[in-house]
């Protein structure tokens, strides 16, 4: 029976070093995914670095990260299989090349999304306009337009979530469903609807079951977005002390 993991990458396998225990201070720190001016970001803990090992061994292993090109570039560990990039709009094969099935249905649904994010992003940007530090980005990728990411400097949810409320969550774009947002930790995202992990992790699962009659998967995630496609998997990893793993513990 061939066994697959689909397994997003921060707060999963690595994370910045603010989130590690003992901070820049800890000697084992290793690091594993980079900045753009080549400085190093994410680190395993001891335990990851263990998972990691252990999925080697026996698992293929298939990222699922709203990284881009570029940042995935970053990550220096040896993944062999296919990659799912920004969210689920792009999916590279083993070579590195783009999977054109994917991408034509993407290039052929996306541009009625277009001019509806950018009514959000308008007014995303005018309100950060009026307020310091924080740091807005369309994200292209592939010389496409993708989706939308917020940070601020503070490092937290709080002030993102003020955004969020005032501004993305009321937007008529958003409550007809035609885009969506996602905000954990010093991430807030607006997507259109057709770019999310659950439907690339879908794709890939059906082609790996024409390969393989007898498979076994698993999903590993962090945040409520990856509960989605965690849930087409047969098992489900989910790190302690993250945004799911609170949610489901706290859950009513």
């Amino acid at each position: 029976m061939q066994s697959y993991i689909f397994l997003y990458l921060d707060d999963t396998l690595f994370q910045t070093v603010r989130k590690c225990a003992l901070g820049a201070d800890d000697p084992r720190l290793q690091a594993r995914a980079f900045l753009f001016d080549g400085s190093p970001n994410s680190y395993p803990t001891q335990k990851q670095q263990w998972l990691w090992q252990w999925l080697e061994k026996g698992f293929k292993i298939v990222p699922v990260t709203g990284r881009d090109a570029h940042a995935f570039d970053r990550v220096m560990l040896p993944f062999q299989e296919e990659v799912v990039l920004n969210h689920g709009a792009v999916i590279l094969d083993k070579q590195r090349n783009i999977d054109c099935v994917w991408m034509d249905g993407m290039m052929e649904a996306l541009p009625r999304y277009h001019e509806k994010l950018l009514d959000v992003w308008a007014e995303v940007e005018s309100y950060c306009q009026r307020y310091n530090g924080f740091k807005q980005r369309l994200v292209v990728d592939f010389d496409t337009l993708w989706y939308g990411v917020i940070k601020h400097v503070d490092g937290t949810e709080t002030t993102l979530k003020t955004l969020l409320d005032s501004i993305i969550k009321t937007h008529h774009h958003i409550l007809d469903g035609s885009l969506y947002w996602h905000l954990n930790g010093n991430n807030l995202a607006v997507l259109p609807k057709i770019i999310n992990k659950e439907s690339a992790v879908s794709y890939l699962i059906d082609s790996y079951k024409q390969q393989h009659p007898e498979l076994l998967t698993f999903g590993a995630g962090d945040s409520k977005t990856d509960a989605p496609f965690m849930t087409l998997c047969d098992y489900a990893l989910i790190p302690k002390n993250t945004q799911l793993f609170e949610t489901l513990v706290f859950a009513e």
